[in-house]
């Protein structure tokens, strides 16, 4: 048997392999999907080891497997791969301050007064009401949008807290804001599915964390329990925030994007 001669191609090819694997570790980490990762990586390692070993009955068994293996992949890791390219579609393979980072999205403005959300905001943690708001970037999120009652109206402090006050019939779900404009209200948002949730975080807060792992929108967040302001970018949670502290982190995003 001769050994494996590695050359600088070898190493290159290695790296990406590694960063790939990697990159796909971190969207199944703290989901039940880790386990089926694990398992199906443990059976390929295994097959390529008989391969080597020409132990030739186990490395059949093992290839048919793998042979249908994609299409094992596509079902059981829908969530994950469709999460995947998004990821991939953003420019965000690696995340880096440096030369890796890529930026492949189309220029786009989205205009939006943050003063008003952060006031309204201010107004429902005073007297605890319940709101969540999703802010868009490229992605339109039209197919959550449609779920919900269109409205298109220009946002407004006294619009956003009559649209969350307890009793009126918009206030059980999201509203979806695009372009300074409130687009439609009671809106059903994807949730999120990982472990690590905090638990004494409710159902507005897991609806906030999977819409932002599923797209680029921001989202906010009142709670009814604590009157606490929170928010979510990229699927991660800033709990307990003030309203200038909303106010600001939305300037940063929105300066940005522009």
């Amino acid at each position: 048997m001769e050994f494996l001669k590695i050359g600088f191609i070898e190493l290159i090819d290695i790296a990406l392999v590694a960063i790939l694997i990697y990159q796909l570790y971190k969207l199944v980490k703290g989901t039940v999907a880790i386990n089926i990762f694990i398992g199906l990586a443990a059976i390929y390692l295994l097959w390529k080891v008989f391969s080597v070993f020409q132990l030739q009955l186990l490395s059949e068994i093992l290839g048919q497997f793998i042979g249908v293996g994609v299409i094992i992949l596509a079902i059981v890791f829908q969530q994950e791969l469709r999460k995947f390219l998004i990821v991939i579609g953003k420019g965000k393979v690696i995340k880096n301050k440096g030369i890796f980072k890529f930026n492949f999205s189309v220029e786009h403005k989205n205009h939006l007064n943050t003063l008003v959300i952060a006031h309204a905001c201010e107004d429902m943690a005073k007297t605890k009401t319940g709101a969540i708001m999703v802010i868009t970037q490229m992605d339109d999120l039209a197919v959550f949008s449609e779920s919900g009652v269109a409205m298109n109206a220009e946002i407004s402090a006294p619009m956003i807290e009559s649209i969350f006050y307890k009793n009126s019939p918009l206030h059980d779900g999201a509203v979806i804001i695009r372009d300074n404009k409130i687009i439609s209200a009671r809106c059903v948002l994807p949730v999120s599915n990982s472990e690590d949730f905090p638990g004494n975080l409710g159902m507005r807060h897991r609806a906030a964390v999977g819409i932002t792992e599923e797209s680029d929108a921001i989202a906010v967040i009142v709670s009814e329990e604590t009157g606490k302001i929170s928010y979510v970018k990229d699927g991660e949670l800033f709990t307990k925030r003030t309203s200038l502290q909303l106010e600001q982190f939305l300037n940063r995003v929105f300066t940005q994007a522009q």
